[in-house]
């Protein structure tokens, strides 16, 4: 596929939208087609509390472990149905019964999507790992181990912290299990921003060679600056040195890495029924990506929106989860 001239940074339309125009393309819970903001979004958090306590009371798994000294810093461990972790069967030897494509051993690292302290009407709502559970029964039934990932929210955690404890949990689980045969890394909105930084990670400042296979990035946010101008600069403590130094998007024009595997796959998601910015930001990071060598896809879902890509992920046989 053709990929487009980069738009020029002066020409980002953001630039040209009033403030109340902005805040409402960074308000998903406003672009929502079917059940109204206050409906999706109490949806959205009984689905993730119901998927959570499913995954819990069916899957084995390994709850509240710590990756690092952080009261916030601990994440859930969900094996595949064929076996469990125990005193003779190592976690290394129980994911050779996994399976993702047509590989084997891989593991799924998902960055729950953080709650931060904005009024509902801004379209999030405070979520946590116990509630985060979306994609773990459909995967695991498959052979795929789970990992949902915790990490400290704003505004007690900084976006730079955020980014550091993110890499750090997924060194936590390549040491654990470094056997594994590929960890691919899903994150939605927020989550799908702190996942994409996780390309420009030195691995071996964390003493691991990380076994990344493939990143799944569902409606994410890749160029912070706009947020720098409206309701999210409070709760985020956003400054625009901060936006720069945690917007991947920025980072990889700036300075373009190439990936380490040139294998790894990175997949680009948005909802036909995201907001145009998000809609922009999500064609924009593949865009870049291309140009960098990454090996990318871009994909808008027809039919869904924001929070509707999330939900789909409980289904079995949602294309995402196949």
């Amino acid at each position: 596929m053709d990929v487009p001239r980069q738009v020029p940074e002066s020409e980002s339309p953001w630039k040209k939208m009033s403030k109340e125009e902005l805040e409402n393309q960074y308000s998903p819970s406003r672009w929502v087609v079917r059940l109204g903001a206050e409906g999706a979004l109490k949806t959205y958090t009984e689905m993730g509390k119901q998927a959570t306590k499913s995954a819990q009371a069916t899957r084995t798994n390994l709850l509240n472990v710590p990756y690092g000294d952080g009261e916030g810093e601990k994440l859930d461990i969900y094996f595949p149905e064929a076996g469990s972790e125990g005193d003779s069967l190592g976690v290394s030897n129980l994911l050779q019964f996994s399976a993702i494509a047509l590989k084997r051993k891989h593991v799924i690292v998902q960055m729950r999507r953080p709650g931060l302290e904005v009024p509902r009407s801004r379209g999030l709502c405070v979520m946590c790992k116990d509630e985060s559970a979306f994609m773990v029964n459909p995967l695991t039934a498959q052979g795929v181990a789970v990992v949902v990932v915790a990490y400290d929210i704003a505004p007690k955690g900084s976006l730079g912290r955020m980014v550091d404890q993110v890499a750090r949990s997924v060194a936590f689980v390549q040491k654990r299990y470094p056997c594994n045969e590929g960890i691919y890394l899903c994150g939605h909105s927020a989550g799908a921003h702190l996942a994409a930084m996780m390309l420009l990670v030195n691995w071996t400042e964390h003493g691991v060679t990380c076994n990344l296979k493939g990143f799944f990035l569902l409606s994410g946010i890749y160029d912070l600056e706009p947020l720098v101008h409206i309701f999210w600069k409070e709760p985020l403590l956003l400054t625009p040195e901060d936006a720069q130094r945690t917007s991947p998007q920025w980072l990889l024009e700036a300075a373009p890495r190439r990936p380490a595997d040139p294998a790894c796959h990175v997949l680009v998601i948005v909802g036909q029924y995201d907001s145009p910015e998000f809609r922009r930001q999500s064609r924009e990071f593949y865009q870049t990506l291309c140009r960098g060598g990454w090996k990318a896809s871009f994909e808008e879902l027809q039919d869904v929106d924001h929070f509707e890509i999330v939900w789909k992920l409980t289904q079995k046989d949602y294309g995402l989860n196949q």
